[in-house]
Order: structure tokens, then sequence, then C-alpha cells
């Protein structure tokens, strides 16, 4: 079947690489799009803990980021419809 390893090094692989494109990647301009792009490493993050079988760390791990993605995103919203510059 499928190998441990390959979830762990996956997720390695996309947290290095997404956080990489978080910062440098396409369309960082847009505060939308790079709050999006931190999703990548956090799935990275999300295969790690699946590979170690920390279940409690991992549900911990994604209603976290599930709700802090949320406030980020309505903060932005509102601080676009005030007319800041972001």
């Amino acid at each position: 079947m499928f190998d441990p390893q390959i979830w762990f090094y996956t997720g390695c692989i996309l947290v290095i690489f997404g956080s990489i494109a978080t910062v440098a990647g396409p369309g960082v301009k847009d505060p939308i799009v790079r709050i999006l792009n931190t999703e990548i490493p956090a799935i990275g993050v999300s295969l790690i803990f699946l590979t170690y079988n920390h279940t409690l760390a991992l549900l911990t791990y994604i209603a976290a980021t599930t709700i802090i993605t949320l406030i980020l995103l309505r903060a932005v919203i509102r601080l676009e419809d005030m007319g800041a510059e972001l």
C-alpha cells in the first residue's frame, strides 16, 4: 500500500514550496491570493501530523487554520471596503 514516509516527504515538500510561493510566488500583491497561498504549507503540515498519527494535533491545527483564515479574509475585505492600501 502506501508508505507513511511518502506522506511525510510530500508534506515537507508542500511546506517548503508553499512557503516560497507565499513569499515570492505569483499574485503576492493581492492579499487574498497571499492568504490562499498560505493554505498550501498548511496542508503540508497536516500531512506531517498525519504521518506521526497525532490525530488531536491534526484536528486542532485544521480547526485553528480554518478559523484564522476566515478572520484574515474578513479583515482584508473590511480594509479594502474602507479604502486602505494593502
